[in-house]
C-alpha cells in the first residue's frame, strides 16, 4: 500500500422521512436531508468508503442553503490532494483541508476515508462494537409533543427495557412535563431508571435556578443545556449552584480552537459535556474535547444528531473506542421510514452491531 494516495469522491443527497413529527425547541421536523459521501481509488472503483454529512437544521454551522455547492467545491479540490494513508494521516488531512465552519462535511469525509482505509466494510476505527459484537447502553429518547404523545413514548421505552430515559422538555407547560417525570419516578427509583432531561436552552436565566431546584425533587441524573448557549458567566454560576448536574450541549457548537475550548471548560466547568461529532467537527475534534474534559474531571457521553444509520454507525464505533459504560444517546436509528437497512440493532436499551445482517444500498 503506498504511503500517500490520490482519491476520488462523490456525494448523493438523501432525504430521510420521520415516522412522526419530531418536536424540538427549534421547531418540528418531518424530513431531514443528509449527503452521503463516497471515496474510492480510481483503479478500484468498486471498493468505496462511505460517510454522512447530516447537518442539523437551525443548529449546525453548515446548515446552509448552498451546501451542495460547498460539497461540489470540496470534491473537486479533494481529487487533487494526496493523503498520507494511515489513521493519523487521514485525521490530520481532514482537520487541515475542511474548514471549521463545515463540521458535518469534515466528519463525513473522515469516516469515508477511514472506512476505505479499513477495506470499505463499514469499519471506521478499532473498537469492540464492530469487531466483537459488544453492545453499547443507550438512553431512550422522549420527543417533545403534547402530554399524551410524550406519555405514550415513555410507556413504550419502559416496556422495551430501557433503564435510562431522556426527555426533551420546554414544549409544553413545565408543570405538565414535571408531572410526566414524576410518574416515572413514583414507579421506579433512581437505582431502577436513570432520568435525564434536555431543555435545549429553553429556560430563561432568571427562572432557571427555580426550575432546577424543582427538578431536583425527581433525583435526575442530569439536565442538558438549561439556558441558551453563549452565556458563560450565567451558565458557570448554574453549574456551581444547581442541585441537578448540568451537561453542556449547544454550548460547544462553534467553539473550534483548542484555546477557546479550554477557556469554555475552565470558565463554566460543567459536570458533563455532550458530544455530537456531526456538530463539533468530527472524530479528531471530538477526541480533543474528550481529552480536555477528562483532564478537568468532566464527564461526557456521545449523542447522534439525527443521522441515518451510516452516520450512527460511525458515532457508535467512535464511542466504543473509548470503553465507556455510561448510557449514550445513540437511539436515533429507529426514527425514519426510509433509513438505510443496516446491522445496527437495538434491544433492551442497548445498541449492537449484528454481523449476520447486511447493509442496504443507498446509491
Amino acid at each position: 500500500m503506498p504511503n500517500a494516495l490520490q482519491l476520488k469522491a462523490d456525494y448523493k443527497k438523501y432525504t430521510l422521512d420521520f415516522k412522526f413529527d419530531a418536536g424540538t425547541s427549534r421547531g418540528v421536523l418531518k424530513t431531514k436531508d443528509s449527503y452521503f459521501i463516497k471515496v474510492y481509488r480510481p483503479e478500484y472503483p468498486n471498493v468505496i468508503g462511505t460517510g454522512e454529512a447530516g447537518p442539523l437544521p437551525k443548529l449546525s454551522m453548515d446548515d446552509l442553503p448552498q451546501i451542495e455547492e460547498v460539497l461540489k467545491d470540496y470534491i473537486e479540490k479533494f481529487s487533487q490532494q494526496r493523503i498520507q494513508w494511515s489513521e493519523k494521516g487521514i485525521l490530520e488531512f481532514a482537520r487541515a483541508f475542511f474548514d471549521d465552519q463545515h463540521p458535518s462535511i469534515r466528519f463525513a469525509f473522515e469516516t469515508a476515508l477511514l472506512d476505505l482505509y479499513n477495506g470499505g466494510q463499514k469499519k471506521i476505527l478499532e473498537n469492540d462494537f464492530y469487531q466483537n459484537n459488544s453492545p453499547i447502553p443507550i438512553n431512550g429518547l422522549i420527543w417533545m409533543g403534547d402530554y399524551g404523545f410524550m406519555e405514550s413514548q415513555i410507556e413504550k421505552k419502559l416496556s422495551d427495557g430501557f433503564s435510562c430515559i431522556k426527555m426533551k422538555i420546554g414544549a409544553i407547560h413545565f408543570e405538565r412535563e414535571f408531572e410526566l417525570l414524576e410518574k416515572i419516578r413514583k414507579r421506579f427509583t433512581a437505582d431502577d431508571i436513570t432520568l435525564r432531561v434536555d431543555a435545549n436552552g429553553a429556560f430563561p436565566v432568571e427562572e432557571a435556578m427555580g426550575k432546577l431546584e424543582k427538578l431536583a425533587e425527581l433525583d435526575l441524573h442530569s439536565i442538558e443545556q438549561p439556558i441558551k448557549a453563549g452565556q458563560w458567566k450565567e451558565m458557570g454560576h448554574l453549574c456551581q449552584k444547581s442541585p441537578v448536574p448540568i451537561a453542556l450541549d449547544e454550548e460547544l457548537i462553534g467553539v473550534t480552537t483548542l484555546e477557546k475550548r479550554k477557556q469554555l471548560l475552565d470558565n463554566i466547568h460543567p459536570p458533563y459535556i455532550i458530544l455530537k461529532p456531526t456538530l463539533l467537527g468530527g472524530i479528531g475534534d471530538t477526541r480533543e474535547w474528550i481529552s480536555l474534559a477528562e483532564e478537568r474531571g468532566i464527564g461526557w457521553w456521545m449523542t447522534s444528531a439525527l443521522e441515518s444509520n451510516i452516520g450512527l454507525n460511525s458515532i457508535a464505533q467512535l464511542t466504543s473506542s473509548f470503553q465507556t459504560k455510561m448510557p449514550q444517546g445513540l437511539g436515533t436509528g429507529q426514527l425514519y421510514h426510509n433509513n438505510i437497512p443496516s446491522p445496527l440493532k437495538i434491544s433492551k436499551g442497548e445498541i449492537f452491531y449484528d454481523k449476520n445482517t447486511q447493509w442496504g444500498d443507498w446509491q
